[in-house]
């Protein structure tokens, strides 16, 4: 199993124009921990929306690459929006499920994907371009690939160890990290 933080770092490193939305909890924090940006947009909520955010973004600008980044309760929790991606196909649209088998935010109980869903045969069911697990972190170099070049909708499962890893905390007001991800958005 992938360490979290390594995994982030690794895929988010020489990032560019990357557009990055982080899913609630642990993969915001991961995210921030990989170096706060003005093009991250934290979710410190939303529960099962952050695909959907994803795509809005991707659908409504086409000529910039968008990577979703969160866990598996927030997936599992939002699954039917694999089925509205896969018909969008946005070309430009990769998700990266961080997949530690719990739901975190609520006390590490173990999640579906810990009884066998797998979530990227869900993401092939739904038609994605590009939908694979990866398990050993010497893949990451081939997934931030994809993030940047990667023809999609691209689906990414990475089995991450199950830790508990501190927080980092990135600002939390919601009307700023908006204000902020538009100004840097509109400047590129």
């Amino acid at each position: 199993m992938i360490d979290r933080r390594d995994l982030v770092r690794q895929l988010l490193r020489d990032r560019g124009d990357l557009l990055v939305v982080s899913g609630l909890g642990s993969a915001t924090w991961d995210v921030a921990a990989a170096g706060d940006h003005p093009l991250n947009f934290y979710l410190w909520g939303a529960m099962g929306g952050t695909a959907m955010i994803g795509l809005g973004l991707a659908l409504a600008r086409p000529d910039r690459r968008v990577a979703v980044i969160t866990g598996d309760g927030d997936m599992l929790m939002g699954i039917g929006s694999l089925a509205t991606i896969g018909v969008q196909a946005p070309k430009n649209l990769a998700i990266v499920v961080l997949d530690n088998a719990r739901y975190g935010e609520t006390g590490m109980q173990p999640s579906h994907t810990e009884a066998g869903i797998d979530l990227a045969a869900v993401a092939r069911g739904c038609r994605f371009r590009n939908a694979r697990a990866m398990s050993r972190i010497e893949e990451a170099a081939e997934i931030r690939s994809l993030l940047h070049t990667g023809e999609g909708p691209i689906f990414v499962s990475a089995r991450i160890t199950p830790e508990d890893t501190p927080r980092v905390l990135p600002l939390r007001d919601g009307h700023a990290i908006k204000q902020r991800f538009i100004a840097a958005l509109n400047s590129v």
